[in-house]
């Protein structure tokens, strides 16, 4: 739409070995393609390929919320049992408020592919008028996740000030209330 204001989305990966070029990140551009199928309103978008340090995600984090102005900023990575894996540490200690609904609805997707998507540990929260979503590192589990859960971000965004965001709706039909 013409004069509409574009959501800013981060894209955030937490990995060690992508950070020292041992690894190709697919996640962080799985994200991407995902926005690409999915937005029809204006959107751009800021990256950040940080190390499985909790100072370094929070770090990041924060300069994706207050510099990069981001609306939504979507992780990857770090959400398992594993002693590396701190993101939802770092995302919780950036946020305000946790939206516990995000991570079951999650873990719920998850299962019904593989059994082990108990052990995931990710979380939702807001930072000022931002919503940050921690999704896995595996670029299979975020396409099956953000195919469920995206429907409420639109709202989400709308709930907490941020710009409107409409989607194709043959990808993913955004929820909002009816305002009966």
């Amino acid at each position: 739409m013409k004069g509409q204001e574009a959501c800013r989305f981060g894209v955030l990966t937490a990995s060690d070995r992508a950070t020292l070029g041992e690894y190709v990140d697919l996640s962080g551009p799985a994200i991407e393609g995902f926005l690409r199928l999915c937005l029809s309103s204006p959107w751009s978008v800021a990256r950040k390929l940080v190390p499985d340090v909790k100072e370094n995600i929070e770090e990041a984090l924060i300069e994706l919320v207050e510099v990069e102005k981001c609306n939504v900023i979507i992780t990857t990575g770090g959400t398992g049992p594993a002693i590396r894996d701190v993101t939802p540490e770092a995302t919780e200690s950036v946020c305000e408020r946790i939206l516990p609904g995000f991570g079951e609805q999650m873990r719920q997707v998850s299962l019904q592919y593989v059994p082990t998507a108990i052990l995931s540990r990710q979380i939702a929260g807001i930072r000022g008028k931002c919503l940050i979503i921690n999704l896995p590192g595996s670029p299979r589990s975020i396409r099956e996740i953000l195919d469920v859960i995206f429907a409420s971000v639109p709202y989400c965004v709308d709930l907490i000030g941020g710009p409107y965001i409409s989607t194709n709706s043959e990808i993913i039909e955004a929820f909002r209330p009816s305002k009966k």
